[in-house]
């Protein structure tokens, strides 16, 4: 799990380094799959017009890129902001790599008119090198969330709604190689890594939105 991010503006790419299961809720290909990497595809509003059908027009994006089978996250957060962090607990190890925009935030539970803004939004990649059966996937699935929504609520982005807790666009995708480990929960090694590199990842980048654009936007 150490190969290098590759970062060709407006794509960045997280090579798994092989096939592994993949769980998201990515437009292009969502559910479990199988995935050599996961990428990032810098937008504008500009670029997603009401007319366009969007996963089509990001399936011919990575088509014409050479990578048709990567699971594929959407933003307008610039992605040159991007964070990750690798950790070891016990025998488990898990990478998390996040871009993190918070200009479409929400309070669990409220909605806000969000029309005209650029889609900073929060996603989250996170790959460890466990062998795990799907359920234990589904698990550390929620592990990456809890993580993101309590490294969110860290740094206090006060909506009128109240605290943030989230986007309305965020998307994870959590990979690992197919296997039989069962359980990713907080009381396992590998929820403890999942948890940790999650958190630290997305807490580093909704701080730099939080003194960067958001400071921006108050000036």
């Amino acid at each position: 799990m150490t190969a290098p991010l590759i970062l060709e503006r407006p794509w960045l790419r997280f090579d798994l380094g092989g096939p592994h299961q993949v769980l998201s809720w990515a437009l292009n290909r969502p559910g479990f799959v199988t995935a050599d990497a996961i990428s990032w595809r810098e937008v504008r509003n500009a670029d997603l017009t009401p007319e366009l059908d969007v996963p089509d027009w990001l399936t011919d994006q990575l088509a014409a890129r050479g990578t048709p089978q990567d699971v594929c996250f959407l933003t307008s957060r610039d992605i040159r902001a991007v964070t990750e962090h690798t950790t070891t607990a016990g025998t488990a190890t898990a990478r998390a790599v996040a871009t993190v925009g918070l200009s479409n935030a929400e309070h669990i539970g409220t909605r806000a008119d969000r029309s005209g803004k650029d889609w900073g939004t929060i996603n989250v990649a996170v790959q460890t090198g466990l062998a795990l059966a799907q359920p234990a996937l589904i698990e550390m699935m929620a592990i990456a969330a809890q993580a993101r929504t309590v490294a969110v609520m860290q740094v206090n982005h006060q909506l009128p709604t109240g605290r943030a807790t989230g986007t309305g666009t965020d998307c994870i995708a959590v990979a690992a190689p197919r296997g039989d480990v069962a359980f990713a929960g907080m009381h396992t090694d590998l929820g403890e890594a999942v948890g940790r590199a999650v958190y630290t990842a997305v807490l580093e980048g909704a701080q730099t939105w939080m003194q960067t654009v958001r400071r921006a936007e108050v000036l």
